[in-house]
């Protein structure tokens, strides 16, 4: 279902930055390396930094969403990476580089 999405929407995701925050029992890493590969297809840049929340320490009884404060680095990171991506990406979303 995501990927659908994506893939529909795919000339809205060109020339922009994504980092990727994942969650599982080994942190989601191979989704979100899966989806890396996706993004480098939909002409996107993904960022180095990568937060990945395991099942064991961040969710209460596997359920309930509580995170550690030792994630907010890699939170701040991550974002501080894809703003700066996006930032350099922006002439390349302006219209005048569309023609």
């Amino acid at each position: 279902m995501l990927k659908n999405a994506i893939d529909f929407l795919y000339a809205e995701w060109n020339n922009k930055a994504v980092g990727f925050v994942s969650y599982g029992g080994v942190g989601g890493a191979r989704a979100a390396e899966h989806l890396r590969l996706v993004a480098g297809e939909l002409q996107m840049a993904d960022v180095r930094q990568q937060v990945a929340l395991s099942l064991i320490t961040e969710f209460e009884n596997f359920s309930v969403f509580k995170p550690g404060a030792y994630n907010v680095d890699a939170v701040h990171t991550m974002l501080n990476q894809v703003i700066a991506w996006s930032t350099a990406l922006a002439p390349l979303r302006s219209p005048a580089s569309a023609s």
